[in-house]
Protein backbone atom coordinates (compact mmCIF):
# COMPACT_ATOMS: atom_id res chain seq x y z
CA UNK A 1 0.00 0.00 0.00
CA UNK A 2 1.11 3.41 -0.90
CA UNK A 3 0.06 6.45 1.41
CA UNK A 4 -1.89 8.92 0.84
CA UNK A 5 -0.67 11.51 -1.55
CA UNK A 6 -2.63 14.86 -2.52
CA UNK A 7 -2.74 15.77 -6.25
CA UNK A 8 -3.62 19.34 -7.89
CA UNK A 9 -5.82 18.20 -10.22
CA UNK A 10 -8.68 20.64 -12.58
CA UNK A 11 -7.54 23.56 -10.22
CA UNK A 12 -8.68 21.47 -7.20
CA UNK A 13 -7.10 18.84 -4.85
CA UNK A 14 -8.09 15.41 -4.83
CA UNK A 15 -6.10 12.61 -2.17
CA UNK A 16 -5.67 9.26 -3.16
CA UNK A 17 -4.21 5.98 -2.58
CA UNK A 18 -2.59 3.24 -4.12
CA UNK A 19 -2.50 -0.72 -3.64
CA UNK A 20 -0.27 -3.15 -5.64
CA UNK A 21 1.76 -3.30 -8.19
CA UNK A 22 1.57 -0.25 -10.42
CA UNK A 23 2.91 -3.12 -13.20
CA UNK A 24 -0.78 -4.43 -13.21
CA UNK A 25 -3.71 -3.34 -14.34
CA UNK A 26 -5.61 -0.80 -13.00
CA UNK A 27 -8.35 -0.36 -11.10
CA UNK A 28 -10.05 2.57 -9.86
CA UNK A 29 -12.38 2.92 -7.26
CA UNK A 30 -14.95 5.31 -6.99
CA UNK A 31 -17.14 5.71 -4.18
CA UNK A 32 -20.61 6.99 -4.07
CA UNK A 33 -22.02 10.39 -2.38
CA UNK A 34 -21.39 11.85 1.00
CA UNK A 35 -18.78 9.09 1.42
CA UNK A 36 -14.95 9.27 1.14
CA UNK A 37 -12.90 6.52 0.40
CA UNK A 38 -12.61 4.97 3.83
CA UNK A 39 -15.93 2.94 2.58
CA UNK A 40 -13.75 1.03 0.10
CA UNK A 41 -12.34 -0.73 3.54
CA UNK A 42 -8.59 -1.25 3.09
CA UNK A 43 -9.05 -4.63 3.61
CA UNK A 44 -11.22 -4.84 0.24
CA UNK A 45 -8.55 -3.15 -1.10
CA UNK A 46 -5.29 -4.79 -0.61
CA UNK A 47 -7.42 -8.73 -1.43
CA UNK A 48 -8.30 -6.92 -4.75
CA UNK A 49 -4.51 -5.90 -5.20
CA UNK A 50 -3.65 -9.20 -3.92
CA UNK A 51 -5.40 -11.31 -7.32
CA UNK A 52 -2.89 -8.93 -9.37
CA UNK A 53 -4.59 -5.52 -10.03
CA UNK A 54 -2.73 -1.94 -9.19
CA UNK A 55 -6.08 -0.95 -6.90
CA UNK A 56 -6.79 3.26 -6.80
CA UNK A 57 -9.17 4.27 -4.40
CA UNK A 58 -9.44 8.49 -3.82
CA UNK A 59 -11.66 11.17 -1.88
CA UNK A 60 -14.26 12.66 -4.31
CA UNK A 61 -14.56 16.59 -4.05
CA UNK A 62 -16.07 18.02 -0.35
CA UNK A 63 -15.50 14.48 1.44
CA UNK A 64 -12.41 13.29 3.23
CA UNK A 65 -9.07 15.38 2.54
CA UNK A 66 -10.25 16.48 -1.04
CA UNK A 67 -11.01 19.84 -1.69
CA UNK A 68 -14.07 20.75 0.48
CA UNK A 69 -16.10 24.04 -0.52
CA UNK A 70 -18.68 25.68 1.82
CA UNK A 71 -21.22 23.52 3.28
CA UNK A 72 -24.49 24.48 1.15
CA UNK A 73 -22.95 25.51 -1.57
CA UNK A 74 -23.12 24.31 -5.17
CA UNK A 75 -19.75 24.33 -7.03
CA UNK A 76 -19.67 21.36 -9.71
CA UNK A 77 -21.23 18.78 -11.86
CA UNK A 78 -20.88 15.17 -11.85
CA UNK A 79 -19.10 15.68 -14.88
CA UNK A 80 -16.18 17.77 -13.07
CA UNK A 81 -16.67 14.32 -10.83
CA UNK A 82 -15.77 12.74 -13.60
CA UNK A 83 -13.18 14.52 -15.25
CA UNK A 84 -11.55 14.26 -11.34
CA UNK A 85 -11.37 10.66 -11.71
CA UNK A 86 -9.66 10.66 -15.13
CA UNK A 87 -7.47 12.99 -13.78
CA UNK A 88 -6.69 10.90 -10.61
CA UNK A 89 -5.45 8.53 -13.81
CA UNK A 90 -3.57 10.73 -14.95
CA UNK A 91 -1.64 11.53 -11.21
CA UNK A 92 -0.52 7.60 -11.57
CA UNK A 93 0.17 8.00 -15.39
CA UNK A 94 -2.19 5.41 -16.16
CA UNK A 95 -3.59 5.51 -20.08
CA UNK A 96 -6.48 3.57 -19.27
CA UNK A 97 -8.29 1.21 -16.42
CA UNK A 98 -10.95 -0.36 -14.92
CA UNK A 99 -13.32 1.28 -13.11
CA UNK A 100 -15.63 0.40 -10.26
CA UNK A 101 -18.36 2.83 -8.83
CA UNK A 102 -20.57 2.15 -5.96
CA UNK A 103 -23.87 4.00 -6.41
CA UNK A 104 -23.29 7.20 -7.56
CA UNK A 105 -19.20 6.46 -8.03
CA UNK A 106 -21.34 3.81 -10.83
CA UNK A 107 -22.54 7.05 -12.49
CA UNK A 108 -19.58 8.83 -12.55
CA UNK A 109 -17.83 5.83 -14.40
CA UNK A 110 -20.81 6.07 -16.91
CA UNK A 111 -20.07 9.75 -17.91
CA UNK A 112 -16.18 8.90 -17.90
CA UNK A 113 -17.23 5.74 -20.31
CA UNK A 114 -19.65 8.19 -22.37
CA UNK A 115 -17.16 10.94 -22.31
CA UNK A 116 -13.86 9.43 -22.15
CA UNK A 117 -13.90 6.07 -23.89
CA UNK A 118 -10.43 5.67 -24.49
CA UNK A 119 -9.42 5.89 -21.05
CA UNK A 120 -11.62 2.85 -19.81
CA UNK A 121 -11.31 -1.09 -20.17
CA UNK A 122 -14.02 -1.75 -18.16
CA UNK A 123 -16.74 -0.65 -16.23
CA UNK A 124 -18.31 -2.40 -12.94
CA UNK A 125 -21.27 -0.51 -11.99
CA UNK A 126 -22.15 -1.66 -7.96
CA UNK A 127 -25.35 -0.65 -5.62
CA UNK A 128 -26.04 1.94 -9.22
CA UNK A 129 -28.24 3.26 -11.61
CA UNK A 130 -28.69 4.86 -14.99
CA UNK A 131 -27.17 8.42 -15.02
CA UNK A 132 -28.71 11.59 -14.51
CA UNK A 133 -32.44 12.53 -14.88
CA UNK A 134 -33.10 9.99 -17.78
CA UNK A 135 -33.51 7.24 -15.02
CA UNK A 136 -37.43 9.42 -13.71
CA UNK A 137 -38.66 8.35 -17.58
CA UNK A 138 -38.63 4.21 -16.38
CA UNK A 139 -41.27 4.38 -13.27
CA UNK A 140 -38.19 3.09 -11.50
CA UNK A 141 -39.14 2.59 -7.75
CA UNK A 142 -37.38 5.76 -5.29
CA UNK A 143 -35.13 5.63 -2.23
CA UNK A 144 -37.24 3.89 0.28
CA UNK A 145 -38.85 6.39 2.70
CA UNK A 146 -37.00 5.32 5.89
CA UNK A 147 -33.89 6.81 4.82
CA UNK A 148 -35.23 9.90 4.00
CA UNK A 149 -36.71 10.40 7.39
CA UNK A 150 -33.66 9.43 9.11
CA UNK A 151 -31.52 11.64 7.70
CA UNK A 152 -34.49 14.62 7.62
CA UNK A 153 -33.41 14.89 11.80
CA UNK A 154 -29.90 15.33 10.72
CA UNK A 155 -30.31 19.42 10.75
CA UNK A 156 -30.88 18.86 14.80
CA UNK A 157 -27.56 16.95 15.42
CA UNK A 158 -24.55 18.99 17.19
CA UNK A 159 -22.21 18.52 14.50
CA UNK A 160 -19.27 19.18 16.75
CA UNK A 161 -20.06 16.59 18.75
CA UNK A 162 -17.97 13.47 17.62
CA UNK A 163 -19.39 10.84 19.47
CA UNK A 164 -23.19 12.13 18.88
CA UNK A 165 -21.86 11.90 15.07
CA UNK A 166 -20.36 9.24 14.83
CA UNK A 167 -23.74 6.96 16.40
CA UNK A 168 -26.01 9.24 13.62
CA UNK A 169 -23.75 7.54 10.67
CA UNK A 170 -23.53 4.55 11.81
CA UNK A 171 -27.17 3.89 12.45
CA UNK A 172 -28.21 5.45 8.94
CA UNK A 173 -25.27 2.76 7.79
CA UNK A 174 -27.35 0.45 9.13
CA UNK A 175 -30.57 1.12 7.18
CA UNK A 176 -28.40 -0.07 4.04
CA UNK A 177 -27.54 -3.77 5.16
CA UNK A 178 -29.96 -6.35 3.26
CA UNK A 179 -31.45 -9.13 5.30
CA UNK A 180 -28.84 -11.69 3.81
CA UNK A 181 -26.38 -10.42 6.34
CA UNK A 182 -25.57 -9.45 9.79
CA UNK A 183 -24.94 -5.49 10.69
CA UNK A 184 -21.14 -5.33 11.65
CA UNK A 185 -21.86 -2.17 13.93
CA UNK A 186 -17.98 -2.58 15.12
CA UNK A 187 -16.60 -1.98 10.88
CA UNK A 188 -18.96 0.52 10.23
CA UNK A 189 -18.09 3.01 13.49
CA UNK A 190 -14.23 2.74 12.15
CA UNK A 191 -15.22 3.95 8.70
CA UNK A 192 -16.80 6.71 10.23
CA UNK A 193 -14.87 7.28 12.69
CA UNK A 194 -12.11 7.66 10.21
CA UNK A 195 -14.74 9.81 7.91
CA UNK A 196 -14.78 12.10 10.96
CA UNK A 197 -11.09 12.85 11.43
CA UNK A 198 -9.91 12.70 7.91
CA UNK A 199 -12.85 15.01 6.67
CA UNK A 200 -11.70 18.88 5.81
CA UNK A 201 -14.93 19.84 6.31
CA UNK A 202 -17.75 16.87 7.13
CA UNK A 203 -20.65 18.95 6.67
CA UNK A 204 -19.44 19.68 2.83
CA UNK A 205 -20.50 16.16 2.05
CA UNK A 206 -24.08 17.07 2.28
CA UNK A 207 -22.75 19.16 -0.65
CA UNK A 208 -23.28 15.74 -2.66
CA UNK A 209 -26.97 16.48 -2.43
CA UNK A 210 -26.88 19.53 -4.74
CA UNK A 211 -25.42 17.91 -7.34
CA UNK A 212 -26.35 18.65 -11.11
CA UNK A 213 -26.32 16.54 -14.00
CA UNK A 214 -24.74 16.81 -17.50
CA UNK A 215 -26.94 17.33 -19.98
CA UNK A 216 -24.19 16.17 -22.62
CA UNK A 217 -24.45 13.02 -20.97
CA UNK A 218 -27.81 12.50 -20.49
CA UNK A 219 -29.58 9.16 -22.08
CA UNK A 220 -26.03 8.39 -23.67
CA UNK A 221 -25.30 5.76 -21.74
CA UNK A 222 -26.94 2.88 -24.30
CA UNK A 223 -24.11 4.15 -26.66
CA UNK A 224 -21.69 2.83 -24.30
CA UNK A 225 -19.21 0.08 -25.71
CA UNK A 226 -16.82 -1.03 -22.71
CA UNK A 227 -17.42 -4.35 -21.16
CA UNK A 228 -19.73 -3.79 -18.21
CA UNK A 229 -20.49 -5.50 -15.22
CA UNK A 230 -23.51 -4.89 -12.83
CA UNK A 231 -23.43 -5.89 -9.10
CA UNK A 232 -26.72 -5.13 -7.19
CA UNK A 233 -28.57 -6.36 -4.07
CA UNK A 234 -32.18 -7.53 -4.46
CA UNK A 235 -32.77 -5.67 -1.37
CA UNK A 236 -30.70 -2.15 -2.23
CA UNK A 237 -32.98 0.16 -0.44
CA UNK A 238 -31.32 3.79 -2.11
CA UNK A 239 -31.41 2.36 -5.79
CA UNK A 240 -33.64 -0.15 -5.77
CA UNK A 241 -33.20 -3.81 -7.85
CA UNK A 242 -35.20 -3.04 -10.84
CA UNK A 243 -32.74 0.21 -11.31
CA UNK A 244 -30.05 -2.81 -12.30
CA UNK A 245 -32.30 -4.80 -14.40
CA UNK A 246 -32.52 -0.93 -16.14
CA UNK A 247 -28.72 -0.76 -16.92
CA UNK A 248 -28.41 -4.56 -17.92
CA UNK A 249 -31.27 -4.04 -20.33
CA UNK A 250 -30.10 -1.07 -21.97
CA UNK A 251 -26.15 -0.75 -21.75
CA UNK A 252 -25.20 -2.93 -24.80
CA UNK A 253 -23.80 -6.41 -23.42
CA UNK A 254 -23.77 -5.45 -19.63
CA UNK A 255 -23.68 -8.36 -17.69
CA UNK A 256 -26.01 -9.08 -14.26
CA UNK A 257 -24.45 -10.08 -10.59
CA UNK A 258 -27.26 -10.46 -8.25
CA UNK A 259 -26.71 -10.38 -4.45
CA UNK A 260 -29.45 -12.43 -3.23
CA UNK A 261 -30.26 -10.41 0.16
CA UNK A 262 -27.77 -7.70 -0.24
CA UNK A 263 -28.36 -3.95 0.12
CA UNK A 264 -27.08 -0.59 -0.70
CA UNK A 265 -23.50 -1.65 0.79
CA UNK A 266 -20.32 -3.68 -0.26
CA UNK A 267 -20.80 -5.70 2.72
CA UNK A 268 -17.95 -8.09 3.77
CA UNK A 269 -19.36 -11.29 3.39
CA UNK A 270 -20.16 -10.08 -0.27
CA UNK A 271 -16.23 -9.36 -0.52
CA UNK A 272 -15.26 -12.88 -1.98
CA UNK A 273 -18.04 -12.34 -4.37
CA UNK A 274 -17.53 -9.05 -5.79
CA UNK A 275 -13.23 -9.76 -5.45
CA UNK A 276 -13.89 -12.80 -7.73
CA UNK A 277 -16.24 -11.29 -10.31
CA UNK A 278 -14.08 -8.05 -10.31
CA UNK A 279 -10.99 -10.07 -11.24
CA UNK A 280 -12.80 -12.06 -13.69
CA UNK A 281 -14.42 -9.05 -15.62
CA UNK A 282 -10.84 -7.25 -15.52
CA UNK A 283 -8.94 -10.00 -17.07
Amino acid sequence: MQRETIHPINGIEICAESFGNPADPAVLLIMGAMCSMVYWDTAFCQRLADTGRFVIRFDNRDVGRSTAYEPGTSNYTVADMANDAVGVLDAYQIEKAHLVGMSLGGMIAQVIAVKHPERVQSMTLIASGIFGSDQNNRNLPPMDERILAYHANGGSLDWTDEAAVADYLVAGSALLCGPAHSFNGERVFAQVTAEIKRASNLLSMFNHALLVGDDDSEGRHTQIKVPTLVIHGTHDTVLPYEHALALVREIPGAALLTLEGSGHEVHDEDWDTIIRAVFAHTK
